[in-house]
């Protein structure tokens, strides 16, 4: 699968996770609001074939007032050779295929700049970042971006 596949796979999936923390497109209408990816990156760890079945993982890592660090976990559920792995604390048949690793910000479509979660909305992220500060891995992230 070419690598843009896999970022629009990530792209989805991070419209889920907005959603997940009440940031829907109704909510954006509303508030006159947005989000942005500030910086990303994505490892490439093993092949994807059209056809596979995958799944996506997310694990929030930090914020800010006006940012989200997180990651988000690629799994090959097709993939016969893997043993199993640990994704948010859930069993995974599948084998890892890619990490993206995002920073993104919270914008104010009148004003056109980054601006402070609202406080409902930070309050949804805080008890992700809760949750997943609890699992027993340290995320892997690459060291280059902080909230």
């Amino acid at each position: 699968m070419n690598m843009r596949w896999y970022v629009a796979l990530f792209d989805d999936a991070g419209d889920e996770l907005h959603e997940r923390c009440g940031l829907t497109p109704e909510f954006h209408r509303t508030h006159r609001s947005g989000t942005v990816d500030l910086e990303h990156h994505t490892h490439f760890l093993n092949e994807v074939m059209p056809g596979d079945t995958i799944a996506v993982y997310s694990r929030l890592v930090e914020r800010s007032p006006k940012r989200l660090h997180y990651l988000m976990f690629l799994v090959n559920e097709t993939s016969a050779q893997a043993e199993g792995s640990v994704v948010r604390g859930e069993k995974s048949s599948g084998r890892l295929a890619a990490i993206f690793e995002c920073m993104n910000a919270f914008l104010d479509l009148d004003a056109r700049k980054t601006a402070p979660f609202p406080p409902e909305i930070a309050a949804k992220i805080d008890a992700w970042l809760d949750r997943d500060k609890k699992l027993d891995w340290p995320p892997p992230v690459s060291g280059a971006m902080q909230a």
